[in-house]
Order: structure tokens, then C-alpha cells, then sequence
């Protein structure tokens, strides 16, 4: 496989993925402060609260038709770009998209056209249940979405076929119970609840300094400020669980994101900041005593394998390897040879490993100790990157935990308006949350490889034989697309946030058109709503 094949199919997917990451959790988290708004609204009667409803929802329209519009083009490119990986565990990964698209997508998109169509068809408990079943459908398509992730960190559940070439599912339980899955499902809703919390308070932050529609500000900023903080708690204590639970079955991420290469005592120290030399290893390094063990094994006397030990466990790894590669072999020569099978089930888990040699030569049980060894290396993701950028969105869950706290001060003493350059701080914190969130998904992927499923399948090995003009062309089309799109939803936003609440999500004229709410009633925009 030509190698600049590889990298442009993974930057192609990466635009692709990350492009469409800014749209899904601020769709999860809108969608559930939307819900409570419509709760107090049912409680109270109180009608600034459905206004506020209105307002929230119009915003989340227009972010959850950006993310269908972003998300469908993702699944296409297994087929496209990763044909490879598409037969080999297709079988396995696959299952959890297709529940995504039955139970959790076609839910959330059919009471979403509730949501915005049925505020005067549906009684108040009626429309309620139906918001809330809007959040119930967007935290299941990322359930699922999730488990189908978490396979690729850690496949259980699943076994390889010698006779079909597939990875296969033998206990699907254990696919959706993956602790893998569950721990970045938790961890991933919580950082979207804080993304539609920074996203709420913001907004209601410029409203407020300006001094428009300030009732609906302050009501708005209290359930964001509320919901932010327990949101910015939780994603801090669900990131050291999933941080734990990638200890367990990810050695070599954990060890890049310390940039440890040695293995250390236990309890291993934690780097708060360190130095590269020109070999890529520190030669400085700021430490906190303990906490790194303590953080990622929850024990003082369990050690954190350095990145040294863990690529010689690899060698030894890729040795096994290609002892199943070569009994599979056998068995694709002769279906009936049991002791080839009996050698292939006892050493398949390794198999992988031994497809890491492909990338230097064909017959991989002929491979040199200087080809395991350089295979062996391949197994270490970038250090840096990951390093950095794992503080990065460690020091903003921090952060956002003081923030929201001073927040929740202020609001529970209604100081809510008396500080405009704190207001102003907020507006402009608006992007930040994306940035973490950017991070954490970088985090995961990038930190997985040279693995598309971890341990099972190389990424090189997985990509469809396309050409390089076939991705330039392709990569180009979807980055200028989405860049197109992406800067027309902002546009609309800011001008939905612009126009402000209104009455009614859908305003009727005397001519009985309908216009969208927060446009202007020009007659283009009357004809486009009728």
C-alpha cells in the first residue's frame, strides 16, 4: 500500500470527523437544556420559559441539520476509502452503526419535526415528552456510535474466522457493555452538556451586557450556569475513569500521552510539563510525585510500563503473530488441517501484530529481527502531539470547573449583570469548549494508532486502493464543502441570536405564509417558509 494513500485517506476522514464533532455535542447538550427550559415552562406556565424554549431550539434546528448533513458523508467513506476495514470487521462494527441509525436516529429526527411543528397540536405534556425524547434519541445515537468506537480501542466480544477472513461477533453483549465504550460514552455526553452550557451562557452573557432581552438571559444563563457546573465535575471525574479504563487496554497511549518512555516505580510520577530532545525523548520534565500512577492505575504499588518496555512486548507480540499468520496460511491451503487450527486458535489474538510486518515485506513469517524490530517501533503514536494536546484539554476541564463555580456564586447572589468585563470574558469563551472537545477526540484516535482496531487491524492495512489524485480531489471537494457550510451556519446563527426570542417558532403573516423565525419578513423569505 502506497503510504501517501494511507495519509491522505486518514486526513480525509479526520477533516471529515472533526468537522462534524463541532456540531454533535453542542446537539446533545442543547438538546437536554432545552428539556429542562420546556420542564420549568410546564411546571410554572410561566410563558418566558417557553419563549426560551423557542429560542434554544431554533439554535439547535439549525446545529443538528449541520450534523446529519456532516455525518452521512462519514459512513460512506468506510466503503469508500477503508474498504479493507470494511470486509474485515465490517461484520462486527457495523452492527452498532445500523442500531445507531434504526433506534437512535430515526427517534431523534422524527420527534425533532414534533418538536418544532407540534406546539400548538400537542398538549403541554404531550410536546414535553416529545422534547425529551429528542435528548433521549441524541444521547442514544451517541451510545451506539460510542460502542462502535470503543470496539475499535478494545474488540471484544468478537473472534477472527479463518474461514471467512472476518472478524466476527461472538458475544454482542459484550460489544455494548465494553468498558472502553461506557467509559467514553459517559465521558463524551458529559463534555457535550458543557459545550451547550458555555454555548447558553454566552449568548445569554451578550445579551445581558448589551441589555436586551434580559429576562430571558438571566433564566437562561441560571439553568446554563447550573447544568455547566455539574457538566464541567462530571467530565472531569468520567475523563479519569476513561483514563483508567485506557490503562487497562491502551498501555502504549497512556505511556505517549506522559511521554514516559522508561518505566518508573510505582506509583509513576505525572509530567506537568516536559522538553524534547533532537531523539524525541525529554530531557526536561517538571513532575508531580505519584500522581501519574495513582491517576492511571488507582494503586501504589502497580507499575506504568514505559514506552520502551511496551514496544519490546510488541517484538514479542509480532513473534507470536506470525506464528497464527503462518497456520492461517496453511488452513486458507487446506480447510481440513486441524493442526494448523489448533495452532491458529491458540495464537490468533496476536495476528495483528504480525500484519504490522506487511508494511515491509509480503511473507511476513520470513521477516528479519531488523524488520520486528522497526514494526515493533511502529507501534508508538506521536508522543509530542498527543502530550500536549491531552493538556490542553485536561487544563481546560479544570478551568471550567472554577469558571462555572464562580459562576453559580454569582448567580446564586443574582449578580447575574453587575460585572461586564466577567460577561464579556464569557462571550468570548465561546469557542473554548470546542477546543477541548476537538482535543479529546484527537486524543482518542491519533493516540490509537498504528492500529484502526487496536491490536487487530493496522491502519495501513485497511485503506481501499485508491489513487492519490482520487483523495487530493475528494479531500479538497470536502474541505472547501464543509468549510462553505460551516461558515453559512455561523452566519445564520448569529443572526437568529440577533433577531432574538420570539412568540412563536414559526410566525404567521396575514397572507398566511410562513416565514422562519428570526429572519426578516421579506417576500423571498415568506415564499421559502410557505
Amino acid at each position: 500500500m502506497d503510504m501517501l494513500v494511507v495519509d491522505l485517506s486518514r486526513w480525509q476522514f479526520a477533516a471529515t470527523a472533526m468537522y462534524h464533532f463541532i456540531f454533535v455535542p453542542l446537539t446533545i447538550g442543547l438538546s437536554v437544556i432545552m428539556a429542562i427550559m420546556e420542564s420549568v415552562y410546564v411546571m410554572t406556565g410561566r410563558d418566558i420559559w417557553r419563549k426560551a424554549t423557542l429560542f434554544w431550539g431554533t439554535l439547535f434546528g439549525v446545529n443538528f441539520a449541520m450534523g446529519v448533513a456532516t455525518g452521512i458523508v462519514m459512513e460512506f467513506q468506510f466503503g469508500m476509502n477503508w474498504s479493507y476495514y470494511s470486509h474485515y470487521v465490517g461484520d462486527v462494527f457495523g452492527a452498532p452503526l445500523a442500531i445507531e441509525g434504526l433506534m437512535a436516529f430515526f427517534l431523534e429526527a422524527t420527534f425533532v419535526g414534533l418538536f418544532f411543528f407540534g406546539w400548538d397540536r400537542l398538549s403541554k405534556i404531550g410536546h414535553l415528552i416529545v422534547t425529551w425524547l429528542v435528548a433521549l434519541g441524541a444521547n442514544f445515537s451517541a451510545l451506539w456510535i460510542l460502542v462502535a468506537n470503543g470496539w475499535m480501542q478494545n474488540p471484544v466480544g468478537s473472534k477472527f474466522n479463518p474461514d471467512t477472513m472476518r472478524m466476527e461477533i461472538t458475544d454482542f453483549m459484550a460489544v455494548v457493555f465494553n468498558p472502553v465504550a461506557q467509559a467514553k460514552f459517559v465521558h463524551t455526553v458529559s463534555a457535550g452538556y458543557l459545550c451547550g452550557a458555555v454555548f447558553v451562557l454566552a449568548i445569554s452573557a451578550l445579551y445581558l451586557v448589551r441589555g436586551k432581552h434580559v429576562e430571558l438571559a438571566k433564566r437562561s444563563a441560571v439553568v446554563a450556569v447550573s447544568f455547566g457546573l455539574a457538566s464541567a465535575l462530571s467530565v472531569v471525574v468520567l475523563g479519569d475513569e476513561s483514563g483508567y479504563v485506557a490503562t487497562e487496554h491502551q498501555k502504549m497511549k497512556i505511556a505517549a500521552l506522559e511521554a514516559m518512555y522508561h518505566t518508573e516505580p510505582a506509583p509513576a510520577s505525572w509530567s506537568l510539563l516536559a522538553i524534547p530532545g533532537e531523539d524525541g525523548r525529554p530531557v526536561f520534565s517538571l513532575s508531580v510525585p505519584w500522581v501519574g500512577g495513582l491517576i492511571t492505575t488507582r494503586s501504589f504499588t502497580e507499575e506504568l510500563p514505559g514506552i520502551d518496555e511496551l514496544v519490546d512486548r510488541a517484538q514479542d507480540r509480532i513473534r507470536t503473530g506470525t506464528v497464527a499468520y503462518t497456520a492461517l496460511q496453511q488452513i486458507r491451503a487446506d480447510g481440513s488441517d486441524e493442526a494448523a487450527r489448533a495452532v491458529f486458535e491458540e495464537h490468533w489474538p496476536d495476528l495483528g501484530y504480525a500484519l504490522l510486518l506487511k508494511k515491509y515485506r509480503e511473507d511476513v513469517e520470513n521477516a528479519t529481527d531488523a524488520e520486528i524490530a522497526m514494526a515493533a517501533a511502529d507501534t508508538v503514536p506521536g508522543v509530542w502531539p498527543l502530550f500536549w494536546t491531552f493538556r490542553i484539554m485536561m487544563g481546560l476541564g479544570f478551568f471550567y470547573i472554577a469558571f462555572f463555580a464562580l459562576w453559580f456564586y454569582r448567580a446564586s447572589r443574582g449578580w447575574l449583570d453587575t460585572n461586564k468585563p466577567l460577561l464579556w470574558f464569557t462571550v468570548f469563551l465561546l469557542p473554548t469548549p470546542w477546543i477541548a472537545i476537538e482535543s479529546g477526540w484527537f486524543i482518542a484516535e491519533f493516540g490509537r494508532q498504528p492500529w484502526v482496531v487496536e491490536g487487530v487491524l493496522p491502519t495501513f492495512y485497511a485503506a481501499s486502493g485508491l489513487t492519490v489524485l482520487d483523495l487530493v480531489l475528494s479531500l479538497s471537494f470536502f474541505v472547501l464543502l464543509y468549510t462553505v457550510l460551516f461558515v453559512i451556519m455561523v452566519m445564520l446563527m448569529i443572526r437568529i441570536v440577533r433577531a432574538g426570542p420570539k412568540d412563536k417558532l414559526f410566525a404567521a403573516d396575514e397572507d398566511e405564509d410562513f416565514v422562519m423565525a428570526g429572519l426578516p419578513a421579506t417576500p423571498a423569505n415568506k415564499e421559502l417558509g410557505s
